[in-house]
């Protein structure tokens, strides 16, 4: 490996939408967009990184969704943590086929398909070169899985929380809407609740500053995106807590 080639981290968290496993498809999972990602994150893994991944589930069950059309919103956030079980041990699946040990962790009891999430576990796991995935959010309604990436960052020593997402990184309003829109190349956690940038949610946000996390921002779509991330190299958009100019 050489010098360009040395992880600058040893712990990550990745966030990965759960549209990010669609690919073409208006819904469920692309098994094609699914190997080729589990192809990215087992190339990093074999950097020697330590990787926890956190994937949403709106690819099957949107819970805010239903909620808005009037059903329970405790209901539908919880149908909405069973689709990121789906989710996560589809990428398990994906993962071992290409011969990498990965465990899925469950805020749910869920004993027949998932160990439950204990973090003392999921360190564990790591440091035997695991990769873990945490499903089911936060096992609580209310929690979006941008909070559940914060949280479990935090609780297992990531040393940065990357959000890959379907644009290239913060904006200062919505590109697809506003071609002309600037992008950020680092930003600071107060900039983005001020500005009320879409980045994540408040919660997952104030928990990151809180714990002094830095999250990376990019664009999941561009093949080897994720190696240069951990490679240090300038993607998309990093917040943390000292604000930087555009």
């Amino acid at each position: 490996m050489g010098e360009d080639e040395k992880p600058v981290y040893s712990r990550i968290l990745l966030k990965l939408s759960g549209e990010a496993l669609m690919g073409a498809e208006l819904y469920g999972i692309d098994t094609a967009v699914l190997r080729q990602l589990a192809e990215e994150i087992s190339e990093v893994h074999r950097l020697g990184i330590q990787i926890a991944l956190v994937i949403g589930g709106g690819n099957i069950f949107r819970g805010v969704s239903a909620a808005s059309g009037g059903m329970d919103r405790s209901t539908a956030d919880y149908m909405g943590m069973l689709a990121t079980i789906m989710n996560s041990l589809a990428m398990q699946d994906a993962l071992e086929k290409f011969g990498i040990a990965t465990r899925v962790l469950s805020a749910i009891d869920m004993k027949e398909v998932a160990e439950p999430y204990i973090r003392r576990r999921a360190i564990r796991h790591l440091e035997k070169g695991r990769i873990v995935i945490f499903a089911a959010g936060t096992g609580l309604p209310f929690f979006t899985t941008d909070t559940t990436a914060a949280l479990r960052a935090s609780e297992i020593g990531a040393e940065v929380l990357m959000k890959a997402t379907k644009v290239d990184g913060v904006y200062e309003s919505d590109p697809l809407k506003n071609p002309g829109a600037m992008r950020y190349e680092r930003i600071s956690f107060s900039d983005v609740l001020n500005l009320n940038l879409r980045v994540m949610d408040a919660t997952a946000i104030s928990l990151a500053r809180e714990q002094k996390m830095r999250i990376i921002v990019f664009n999941i779509k561009q093949k080897g995106n994720i190696r240069q991330a951990v490679l240090g190299k300038s993607i998309g958009t990093m917040v943390e807590e000292t604000c930087y100019a555009r």
